[in-house]
C-alpha cells in the first residue's frame, strides 16, 4: 500500500511472482513436457534460507523471491522503483469476482495517478512475512511472468507467458515486511496449500496435475530445483537416475486454522503438515508426548515442514529428549563435547580430521522419523543432522543442527531448511500425500546434479 493510498476493511489476494533463474548452470536440461516448468533454488549463506527466480512483468524481468513451503499468495515490494516499469500490470478491482474470493480483504483507495501498488476500489489482502509473523496491506495485481522451459544445453529458455497474481506491498510503509527474508529477495514465493499460490496458479493456468517437487541445495556453490506441475521423472546425475520411482509416501495434513497471525488465525493453514508416531536415535525410541504430535481444534501442535526455518525447532520436552539420547548414542565415537555449544546449537563436538571430515565421517547416529507405520521411515543421517561451525576460539566443530523452539510453542516440531537439503521431496496435492527420498548423498549425488532429460523429439 503506497503512502498516499487508504484501505477500508474488506477482503483481498494477491498471486506472487513466481521466480525463475538459470544462469551458470553445470548440468544439461532437456525438455521434459510441454507443461513441466522448472526454476532453480538457491541458499542465501548470511541467513542459511533459500530464493527462486521468476520472469515478471514487460518486458520480462527478473525477480529473486524469498521460497517458502506455506503462505497463501506470493507478494512483491513495489517500492523502490521496483515495479513502475511494467507495461501490462493491472490492479485487481474490489467488485471483481476474484477479490471476493479473497478472505481477508481490503478495498484501496488512491490520491496520486495510479501506478502499482495505488489504484482506486482496488482490492486489498494482507500479506505477510513468514519468517518474523509480520504482515501488511497491499494490492492485489495481476502481470506476466514466466518460468524456465527446459531446453537443451546447459540453460533454460524462458517458458510461455501466462498471467501471476501477486499482492503489491510497500517497503517503505512497512519496512519489516522484507525483514529475515532471504538475502537479496524482493518478495516471497508462496508454495503453500491454498487455491492462489504460486503451484496452484501455474497447475490452473496450464491445466496440469497440482504437482510439485523441490530440492533444496545443501550450500551456496550450486542450486537445486523445482520442478512444477509434473508427477515426474526427477533425473539425477551420475547415471541419469530416475527418483520419482524411488520415493517414500507419507500423507499431508491440514490444519484447522492458519498462520499464528491474527489476520489469517480462522483460516485454514496453507502449511505442510504430516503425521509422526515417533523419533528414534539409532533405532532406539525417544519419549514423546504423544499430544503434542497432534493438531488440536484451534491449529496448535503437529509436524510442520518448513523451508523459513534454516533448522529444525523442537518442543522443549521434544528437544530435549532428542539431545540426550543423541549425546548418549554419540559417545562411543570418541568425540570431545565442546562447552558452551555454539548457538543457536546446544551439542558440539570438536571436528577430529583423522576420523573424516565429512558430515557423515564420524558416523554419527542416525535419527529416523516414524511417519504412519513402523515401516514408514524418514531418515536423518550426519549428513542433514550436523552443521559445520567454527567456535570463538577458532576451534571447528559440530553442531546438531535442531534447536529448542520452547515451551508452548504453536507447532510442536517444524521440519527446518538444514534437514530438508539434498533430499527430493514431492508434494502431490492433488493425492495429499509428501513424497521423500532421504539424503541423495547416500546415492553419489546431490540436489545440485539435476538432470531433467527429454522425453520428447
Amino acid at each position: 500500500m503506497h503512502p498516499n493510498k487508504i484501505m477500508t476493511t474488506t477482503p483481498l489476494i494477491t498471486l506472487t511472482l513466481f521466480s525463475f533463474f538459470f544462469f551458470f548452470f553445470s548440468f544439461r536440461l532437456h525438455c521434459s513436457s510441454a507443461q513441466t516448468l522448472v526454476t532453480p533454488v538457491s541458499k542465501d549463506k548470511s541467513t542459511s534460507l533459500y530464493t527462486l527466480s521468476i520472469y515478471l512483468k514487460t518486458l520480462l524481468q527478473l525477480s529473486k523471491l524469498h521460497l517458502d513451503l506455506g503462505s497463501y499468495i506470493p507478494w512483491h515490494d513495489c517500492d523502490r522503483g521496483r515495479y513502475n516499469d511494467s507495461s501490462s500490470y493491472r490492479p485487481v478491482h474490489a467488485k471483481t469476482a476474484l477479490c471476493k474470493e479473497m478472505v481477508p480483504r481490503a478495498i484501496g483507495y488512491c490520491y496520486e495517478p495510479a501506478h502499482p501498488g495505488c489504484a482506486n476500489n482496488s482490492c486489498g489482502f494482507f500479506p505477510e512475512n513468514p519468517v518474523t509473523r509480520e504482515s501488511s496491506a497491499g494490492d492485489l495485481i495481476q502481470d506476466k511472468f514466466a518460468l524456465l522451459l527446459p531446453g537443451p544445453g546447459k540453460r533454460g529458455q524462458p517458458g510461455p507467458i501466462s498471467k501471476l497474481l501477486l499482492s503489491c506491498v510497500s517497503s517503505i510503509i512497512f519496512s519489516k515486511l522484507l525483514r529475515g527474508l532471504a538475502g537479496g529477495s524482493v518478495g516471497l514465493a508462496s508454495l503453500g496449500r491454498y487455491n492462489h499460490s504460486l503451484p496452484a496458479q501455474l497447475s490452473t493456468s496450464f491445466s496440469s496435475p497440482q504437482i510439485f517437487a523441490i530440492c533444496l541445495p545443501s550450500s551456496s556453490k550450486g542450486p537445486g530445483l523445482v520442478w512444477f506441475n509434473s508427477p515426474g521423472p526427477y533425473y539425477f546425475s551420475p547415471g541419469e537416475m530416475d527418483l520419482s520411482k524411488s520415493l517414500t509416501y507419507t500423507p499431508l495434513i491440514t490444519a484447522p486454522r492458519g498462520s499464528d497471525t491474527q489476520i489469517y488465525y480462522y483460516y485454514p493453514s496453507p502449511e505442510y503438515y504430516i503425521g509422526l508416531t515417533s523419533i528414534k536415535v539409532n533405532g532406539r525410541s525417544i519419549p514423546l508426548n504423544q499430544t503434542l504430535l497432534g493438531i488440536d481444534e484451534l491449529g496448535r501442535g503437529g509436524v510442520k515442514i518448513s523451508s523459513s526455518k534454516p533448522y529444525s525447532e523442537l518442543e522443549t520436552s521434544v528437544f530435549r529428549a532428542l539431545t540426550d539420547a543423541f549425546v548418549k548414542e554419540a559417545g562411543g565415537l570418541n568425540l570431545s563435547l565442546i562447552q558452551p555449544a555454539v548457538e543457536p546449537f546446544k551439542v558440539c563436538y570438536a571436528v577430529d580430521e583423522k576420523q573424516g571430515s565429512g558430515a557423515g565421517d564420524p558416523p554419527f547416529p542416525t535419527i529416523d522419523l516414524v511417519l504412519q507405520s513402523e515401516e514408514v521411515i524418514w531418515r536423518i543421517d550426519g549428513s542433514n543432522s550436523m552443521v559445520r561451525v567454527m567456535t570463538k576460539n577458532n576451534v571447528d566443530a559440530w553442531c546438531l543442527g535442531f534447536v529448542d523452539g520452547g515451551d508452548a510453542p504453536r507447532t510442536s516440531i517444524f521440519i527446518g531448511g538444514r534437514q530438508l537439503e539434498d533430499n527430493l521431496l514431492q508434494f502431490d496435492l492433488d493425492s495429499g500425500r509428501l513424497g521423500f527420498s532421504w539424503s541423495l548423498l547416500l546415492r553419489n549425488t546431490s540436489c545440485s546434479n539435476f538432470y531433467v532429460k527429454s522425453t520428447t523429439n
